[in-house]
């Protein structure tokens, strides 16, 4: 591999070369390389097929949200949303999108979507920082599926905010999180470079601007980027019965009323929009199935065609489940990047029996296990390639791939992506 700094012999020069570029400052996990040096190259037609099923199902999230905005009574049927994340819901009116994230595996029977990460995507930073450190005459026949991504991002943050690119832009995350820093950095460097003024902060930093608005550290601005999760804003509750409960589980309610006051009088835009704490929700996708006839046949299509079947927990027996361990995944409703997850297959008869005794049914989804293709030459970390196609206003815009044998968490090999051309 070659790079900015030369040509690049060990992972050790490798993660010095990335670190130097002022975005990534964690290149090693649990002790082992987190990043792969080698590329994951992909022919035009699997990048296609990627982007396609990528867009079917956001196509059929946002179908979903529509729906459920037009029929309250699947809200209350299928989502067990407390007040503050109910109100999430009413303020948004359906709207949910910006930017999202599908997880997109690779199967003998074509591309498989786990699920669609609409409400704070991450992943960004290692998707274009990784791509760029490739370079030399090796890489001169490949695209990088990347290179737009900023681009896109930044036009993003103009629709929203109605052409004014030069306009404030607060960030606001959880400011107590170091693992966000990439994300934020990077966010941050992208709408500078159009000529925003940025302001980060977290939630707590809201302020009224005196004008209808939100300032954030006294900066007003018209548009705010969240990277703070939509469950993180409202009332916290456990996954689990034997969970006793969270010490700060109440809802962020000053902040959310001023944010959401703000959105209501038409004086700030929030990317992602607030809807997403309902597509965001595991459970979206076992209204998918469940309710597939409301769908469009291009929807109905995309569903079939792409997403695992999913069913809300308390929907199939207890038996059944047991029966078929090796066929199921349980998902939690808001778990991310592999947390609450249990993967069947990967678990004992006894351990699979204490988790279901132990899941609030209502709060959790089954979902069909699929057996994604392991990727060639793939390294000791390798495995499966996880393919998260980065979808923005419905179109794909970029790949964020990780390695993993099992189901993908922070432990993955995150691993530059490029396109044969």
């Amino acid at each position: 591999m070659v790079s900015g700094s030369g040509v690049v012999t060990s992972y050790r020069d490798f993660a010095a070369d990335l670190v130097a570029g002022g975005i990534l400052s964690d290149p090693w996990v649990d002790g082992a390389p987190r990043f792969r040096m080698t590329p994951v190259a992909i022919d035009a037609a699997t990048a296609r097929a990627l982007h396609a099923a990528a867009e079917g199902i956001a196509l059929a999230h946002d179908e979903a949200a529509r729906i459920c905005a037009a029929a309250p009574g699947l809200v209350r049927q299928f989502f067990d949303l407390p007040p503050a994340l109910q109100a999430m819901w009413d303020l948004s009116a359906g709207a949910w999108h910006g930017i999202a994230r599908a997880d997109v595996f690779m199967t003998a029977d074509g591309p498989r979507v786990c699920e669609l990460n609409s409400d704070t995507p991450s992943g960004a930073p290692e998707a274009v920082a990784l791509n760029r450190a490739v370079d030399g005459a090796g890489a001169a026949a490949f695209d990088d599926p990347n290179a737009g991504l900023p681009g896109r991002i930044c036009d993003l943050v103009d629709l929203f905010g109605g052409g004014g690119g030069k306009a404030a832009i607060g960030i606001v995350y959880p400011t107590e999180m170091t693992e966000d820093l990439p994300m934020i950095e990077i966010y941050a460097r992208w709408f500078a470079a159009r000529g925003a003024r940025v302001a980060l902060g977290s939630p707590f930093n809201l302020a009224p601007d005196g004008r209808g608005g939100v300032a954030l550290f006294d900066v007003p601005c018209p548009v705010i980027w969240r990277h703070y999760k939509t469950d993180w804003w409202g009332e916290r509750r456990p996954v689990w019965r034997s969970h006793p409960g969270f010490p700060d589980a109440e809802p962020l309610a000053g902040p959310l009323d001023l944010l959401g006051g703000a959105v209501a009088r038409g004086r700030c835009a929030v990317i992602n929009p607030f809807g997403a704490v309902l597509t965001q929700n595991k459970r979206m996708m076992a209204l998918m199935w469940e309710e597939i006839g409301r769908f469009s046949a291009r929807a109905r299509a995309a569903i079939r065609r792409y997403l695992p079947y999913t069913a809300r927990l308390e929907r199939l027996s207890r038996r059944q489940l047991r029966d078929e361990r090796a066929l199921w995944v349980l998902k939690s409703d808001y778990g991310c990047e592999g947390d609450e997850v249990v993967v069947g297959q990967s678990t004992t008869p006894s351990d699979w029996a204490a988790v279901l005794d132990d899941a609030r049914p209502e709060r959790w989804i089954a979902q069909g296990r699929f057996d994604a293709l392991p990727l060639p030459l793939a390294p000791r970390r390798g495995g499966h390639a996880n393919f998260g196609v980065y979808v923005i206003a419905g179109r794909a815009a970029g790949l964020f791939t990780r390695l993993q044998p099992d189901a993908t968490d922070h432990r993955a090999l995150c691993a530059p992506t490029l396109v044969k051309r």
